[in-house]
């Protein structure tokens, strides 16, 4: 419809064509949602002629794909609510400011919005209080508080709040706030990044200790070695992705408005860092559509500059149009004026032009875009400047004595359903694969990028060009690379996710976070491929099926014997190369349905085994599913069969930390404690039953 894909008309329907009272759509094509989005956003220009102008300009360029705003822009048009994606609100070191800014969050998720919180300021655990005589919970507990109250709140009827958490590596609870989502069921809507300062990675690189200062004085309270923080965030980050770092110092010192104060956090995403109160509504340009074959560099730079200008006013305008939930944010939002005008679609126009992602002529023509972007962006600001008046903080800014309408003008975002939407690559990041299953809106979706299928029909057998690489395929140092050839033109952030196969190790990870910070990027994030139980973005297999290896014809193997509520289990572990290799499985005193699930079971580990699957990866599958007979074995609960062979493997190869929710299993409304798997469970913890309704 309208050449949208039926990817991006389910995207569409089911979160940003409006609704009436009983939820009946009443814009049913995407020219729809986009004639109100440009007819609501042009009535900030002047004069009535100018309106029809933009607004034409403005519809244009989305119905073409060229230009998106932000989420909440497409759906807040015109509806009364709040079109900026981006917020950072204060966490003061006080009980009734903190529920302040609870309230203010979920004013905001309600919205549309996604939050960041500095928790830096906030007491540590254990200090006392003397107003109330008690003892302080620390950061931790408040940034829990944050999450249940997002865990009630929808955000504009379509997805839960989305949050950044900041702690201050110098922070005393750091440990606590590094480890925190290691347990998989933690904090479930933050995303986390430690604000790294620049004394601490001297102290890394020196192998010495730093200090940890009480935020409630700024009194150094204790010495912390900073290899052991680093060795923290790296195994916590390779486990889970989080916590992400953000270099703080790098932040404040090229932020355009630091003569305001400290910037202490981010938007949840990291590409946009604020002030408390501040705000910051965003729109991305889709490079691929301005590839022309007989352009000079196969690009269409006139046609490119014209949308940068239209994109700029558009972001501008938003400013004006737009219903913030708190005053102080209205406030500060108009008189910094932050917008953020990005790029999406970069990986299919490298594609279009056959150059490979990770080359040095991907890094120069990167380049070339950003700069190109950043100057036709600062020249069109200042040229509302002229027409419409500075930015009234400017003064505060690098830009006094000078003409600027906005305090920055570019972000690279992420752009995950604006893109999708656009039929593109998202952001700057290389295509994730080429045939990919997502997980949006609750539902999966499958998709054959476009560019590649075009090749395959065209091509059929032939060997596939090196320029369609994967995400996967590209070194974590590359990454790190095409994330500063943007940061360095970019006066927000950029966000970029540095991807790792699934085999890779904390030191990887740990040489990328130096890298990172010595190229001098705001901040890095990573990822390392199955590293969580459930991911958005999964492969669908290209090439041939894995085949299992041999079986030697001997094995070093070990036998453990475990007691399970369905009988004693003997399960035995072989080794090939110092690896689990096969696991076989039987169980006695028990029934034919029984062991036969056991020796499937261990039939199955075996397969994967031998196919090259890490046996971690079998423990995350097996670890934690729950039965209808749970016993304890030396101190340790086994909870089922599969969760029994997973505990023998850990002997082999170390405790896995596993984000699996056995989906099966049930628990008590009153305490959580696991229930037996029952028509009519009864709780073991707390009595609750399930037939007596109480």
């Amino acid at each position: 419809m309208e050449n949208f894909s039926e990817n991006a008309l389910k995207i569409l329907r089911a979160r940003y064509f409006k609704k009436n009272a009983d939820g009946e759509l009443t814009e049913t094509k995407p020219s729809d949602l986009f004639k109100r989005v440009s007819k609501y956003i042009a009535k900030a220009e002047k004069s009535e002629d100018e309106r029809k102008i933009w607004e034409e300009k403005f519809y244009n360029s989305m119905m073409s794909r060229d230009f998106m705003p932000n989420s909440p822009t497409l759906t807040g048009a015109d509806r009364g609510m709040c079109l900026s994606a981006c917020f950072v609100l204060p966490i003061e070191d006080s009980l009734e400011k903190i529920f302040e800014t609870v309230k203010n969050a979920a004013l905001v998720h309600k919205e549309g919005g996604g939050t960041g919180f500095d928790f830096s300021l906030i007491r540590p655990q254990g200090s006392f209080v003397k107003k109330t005589q008690g003892i302080a919970s620390g950061p931790v507990s408040f940034l829990k508080v944050i999450d249940a109250g997002t865990e009630a709140v929808k955000q504009g009827g379509t997805r839960r709040g989305a949050n950044m958490g900041v702690l201050r590596v110098d922070h005393p609870d750091i440990k606590e706030f590094i480890t925190m989502k290691d347990d998989g069921k933690t904090a479930l809507n933050f995303n986390i990044s430690v604000a790294i300062t620049n004394d601490f990675i001297e102290a890394v690189k020196n192998k010495t200790t730093y200090d940890l200062i009480d935020p409630k004085d700024n009194e150094v309270v204790g010495k912390m070695d900073a290899a052991e923080i680093i060795e923290l965030i790296v195994d916590s980050a390779w486990r889970t992705g989080d916590p992400g770092l953000i270099f703080i110092d790098k932040v404040n010192e090229l932020n355009p408005t630091r003569m305001q104060g400290p910037i202490r956090a981010t938007n949840p995403c990291g590409e946009q860092p604020l002030h408390d109160y501040e705000s910051c509504n965003l729109g991305s340009i889709n490079v691929s559509n301005f590839f022309s074959s007989d352009k000079e560099d196969m690009f269409d730079w006139e046609r490119f500059t014209e949308i940068i200008q239209m994109g700029i006013r558009f972001l501008d305008d938003v400013i004006d149009m737009n219903k913030y939930p708190l005053k102080e944010i209205d406030k500060i939002a108009k008189s910094n004026r932050r917008i953020g005008l990005g790029v999406m679609g970069f990986a299919d126009l490298l594609i279009k032009k056959g150059i490979r992602y990770d080359s040095d002529e991907a890094l120069e023509f990167g380049r070339k875009i950003v700069t190109f972007l950043r100057s036709e962006a600062e020249n069109t600001s200042r040229g509302l400047a002229k027409e419409r008046g500075s930015f009234p903080n400017i003064d505060q800014s690098i830009y006094k004595g000078k003409q600027m309408r906005n305090a920055t003008v570019l972000t690279i975002a992420p752009t995950g359903t604006i893109s999708r939407i656009a039929g593109c690559s998202s952001s700057i990041e290389p295509v994730f694969a080429f045939k990919i299953i997502s997980k949006i809106l609750d539902s999966e979706i499958k998709d054959f990028h476009p560019l590649y299928q075009k090749w395959e029909k065209e091509h059929g057998d032939e060997e596939v060009p090196d320029y369609f690489v994967s995400a996967s395929e590209i070194s974590p140092d590359n990454h790190i690379k095409m994330q500063e050839v943007f940061q360095l033109s970019v006066d927000s952030a950029v966000s970029k996710t540095i991807n790792f196969s699934n085999n890779a190790t904390r030191e990887d990870i740990a040489n990328a976070y130096m890298m990172a910070f010595d190229l001098g990027v705001k901040g890095i994030t990573v990822y390392r491929d199955g590293c969580r139980a459930t991911q958005v973005l999964n492969h669908m297999d290209i090439g041939a099926n894995p085949e299992p290896m041999g079986r030697p014809d001997s094995l070093p193997s070990m036998t453990h014997k475990v007691s399970t509520g369905l009988g004693r289990l003997y399960i035995t572990i072989s080794h090939f190369n110092h690896k689990p290799f096969e696991v076989f499985c039987s169980i006695g005193k028990s029934g034919y349905s029984t062991m036969a699930d056991a020796e499937a079971i261990g039939r199955l580990a075996s397969l994967a085994l031998r196919s090259g699957i890490s046996a971690e990866e079998v423990v995350s599958q097996l670890k934690g599913i729950g039965g209808s007979e749970p016993t304890f074995h030396n101190g340790a609960l086994i909870q089922s069969i599969p969760d029994a062979i997973a505990q023998a493997l850990e002997k082999h190869i170390g405790e896995v930390i596993t984000n699996n929710q056995d989906m099966n299993s049930i628990t008590c409304p009153m305490c959580g404690a696991s229930l037996p798997d029952e028509k009519c469970p009864t709780c073991p913890n707390c009595a609750w039953t399930k037939c007596g309704g109480t």
